[in-house]
Formats: C-alpha cells, sequence, structure tokens
C-alpha cells in the first residue's frame, strides 16, 4: 500500500485579490492538479449572450458582445466578498427550462445615450468623448455585480468608473441587455476567475561548513555576488556564510553560483561549497484574480472541485471492482 498522505496547506498572505500559500507534504502531482483546477475549472459568472437593440457606435455588435463577456461578474451577497456561487446558480446545461429563467442566468441591461448623459456631465467635458463603462451596466439580481476595480488602490488610480467597453460621441447610443451564465474556463476564458495561478519548488539550501572552511573571505565573497537572487550573507566579523532570512521566497536561480563555486574546487568530484535543490513535497503558490472571486474562495472552490473528482474517481474505481 502507497504512503498515505496529509496535505497541509499555510498562509502567508492574504488579499482580496492576491493570495500565496504554502502546499506542504504531497507532491507535485496533487499540486498541479489544484492549480490547473483553479485555472481551468472554477466556475464563475460570465456574460455569455448579448441581445442589442440599438448601437451606433463606432464598434461592432461583436467587438462589444466579446468586451462584455471579458468583464469579471462577482456574485456577493453580501455586498462586499466576492465567493462561490455553485450552489446557487446553476449551469445552463443542468436547469429545466428551455430559454433561460433567473435560476440559470443573471440579466445585465445597458443603456446609453450621448446626448442624453452629454447634458449633465461639466461643461469642461461636453465636447469630449463619453466612455461607457462596466459602471453603466445594472443588474436585476442584486447579489451580482461586475467587477469594476480590483482593489481599492486600482479604484483610486483609474480615470473611469469601471472598465472600458466603449467611447460614444454626440447622436449615438448603446442599448442592449446582457446575459451572465455559469461556465469554466474549459469552455472559455472569460470564465477564468485567476489572472495567474502558479508555483514553484520550495529550495533547499544546504551549506557545507567543511568545505567552506577552505576559502579566503574574498572567495566566500565572491559566492555571495554570484547569487543574482541574494541568497547568501557574509558575516564580515566571523567570516561565516549565511542564508538570508527570505531565501526561500527569491531563490530562483543559482546556476552562476553553481558554476562559480565549480571553479574553486580543486578536483571536480569535490563536494559542493553550497547545494540548492527542489523539494519534492513543499510548494509555493501565487494566486492573483481577475476579481470574478476573491482568492481565498477561488482556493476553497478549486479544493471542492479535486474533492469531487477524486470521489467519482473513486466510485468509478469500485465498479470496476464489482465486475
Amino acid at each position: 500500500m502507497p504512503h498515505q498522505r496529509f496535505p497541509k496547506i499555510e498562509i502567508l498572505s492574504l488579499y482580496p485579490h492576491e493570495l500565496r500559500f504554502i502546499l506542504s507534504d504531497t507532491d507535485v502531482s496533487v499540486a498541479n492538479a489544484l492549480r490547473r483546477i483553479m485555472i481551468a475549472e472554477v466556475p464563475t459568472l460570465a456574460i455569455d449572450l448579448v441581445e442589442f437593440q440599438e448601437n451606433t457606435s463606432v464598434l461592432n455588435d461583436e467587438y462589444i458582445a466579446h468586451r462584455l463577456g471579458m468583464i469579471p461578474i462577482r456574485f456577493q451577497p453580501d455586498g462586499l466578498k466576492g465567493i462561490d456561487c455553485h450552489n446557487t446558480i446553476l449551469f445552463h446545461r443542468d436547469c429545466t427550462c428551455d430559454s433561460g429563467c433567473p435560476r440559470c442566468n443573471v440579466v445585465f441591461d445597458l443603456d446609453v445615450d450621448f446626448d442624453v448623459v452629454n447634458k449633465t456631465r461639466p461643461e469642461s467635458e461636453q465636447a469630449l468623448p463619453l466612455t461607457v463603462t462596466s459602471a453603466d451596466l445594472t443588474c436585476t439580481n442584486t447579489d451580482v455585480v461586475a467587477a469594476h476595480f480590483l482593489n481599492e488602490d486600482e479604484k483610486n488610480d483609474a480615470n473611469d468608473e469601471g472598465i472600458s467597453i466603449v467611447k460614444l460621441g454626440p447622436g449615438q447610443k448603446l442599448k442592449c441587455k446582457a446575459i451572465a451564465r455559469l461556465g469554466i474556463s474549459k469552455e472559455h476564458a472569460k470564465w477564468c476567475p485567476v489572472a495567474v495561478a502558479t508555483y514553484r519548488f520550495w529550495p533547499i539550501i544546504t551549506l557545507n561548513e567543511e568545505m567552506l572552511g577552505t576559502l579566503t573571505i574574498e572567495q566566500k565573497q565572491e559566492l555571495v555576488d554570484a547569487c543574482p537572487d541574494r541568497i547568501l550573507e557574509l558575516d564580515e566579523v566571523s567570516g561565516r556564510l549565511f542564508v538570508t532570512e527570505n531565501a526561500h521566497e527569491v531563490a530562483t536561480f543559482t546556476e552562476d553560483l553553481h558554476y562559480k563555486q565549480n571553479s574553486f574546487k580543486n578536483r571536480k568530484e569535490d563536494e559542493d561549497f553550497v547545494t540548492v535543490v527542489q523539494s519534492t513535497d513543499r510548494f509555493v503558490f501565487t494566486v492573483e484574480s481577475t476579481g470574478a472571486m476573491d482568492c481565498d474562495e477561488i482556493l476553497m472552490a478549486a479544493l471542492r472541485v479535486l474533492k469531487t473528482k477524486l470521489y467519482e474517481l473513486a466510485q468509478e474505481v469500485d465498479k470496476l471492482k464489482d465486475r
């Protein structure tokens, strides 16, 4: 029987738009499965169908429909946190309705007329084009909103009220109905909840004190300078090398260090002064949200999907045993 593992997660930093954590006591197959699920199989809302009533802008219907589809849509019943909506909204293919209903569709209305809005703008802006943004979308479901900005800093630095859709000039108007549905990124990238979902191997850095004792201070300093990530530090008083406090966060490229210490060896087969190897059971994840969901919710949803897949696999295996 294979060795049973109990994976652990240690949170390094947590923000609504960014999450860093360590996944340990498991192997690369589980780490990669979790990463791929966060990218491709966490269900989110996205605009999937657009019905145009009037469009006299410079962009054609298909172009605007594509831009609307790429706007992140948040499900936030409490008005703050973007959460997993798989228990509240159904996939359109799983719903019993024929043409869409509130259980599987979320309807947005967009109605902007330059001549009407321009009357309410400051006189200094009336000669400028009017930018239609995601803030102009109105939803029939009060729990669902368009994610205009990723965080408050982005909101404060922005020139517009939300994500730009199109610019209107005098006499131009845009009126349409957009229908958002539940989906996964395997079907289309607009349903992807993450902008970044990646991991790297935890570095194991070992100092060979016996071999380091044969080096001069100048040679030790050369080892420190050889590594671009600055994972080593030299104590000028004692002459000893130390691993820096943040070495495990910044260590990515150590080939230069490898070449430099090889040049100090008397024989090619001598032991290394410093070894940096990848851990096979500890991984540092970085997840950045598109705004459709908070990062902790993305992680929890990915774990839920992974658990479901493993359960279904176990059932299929049991069926094979019964044959």
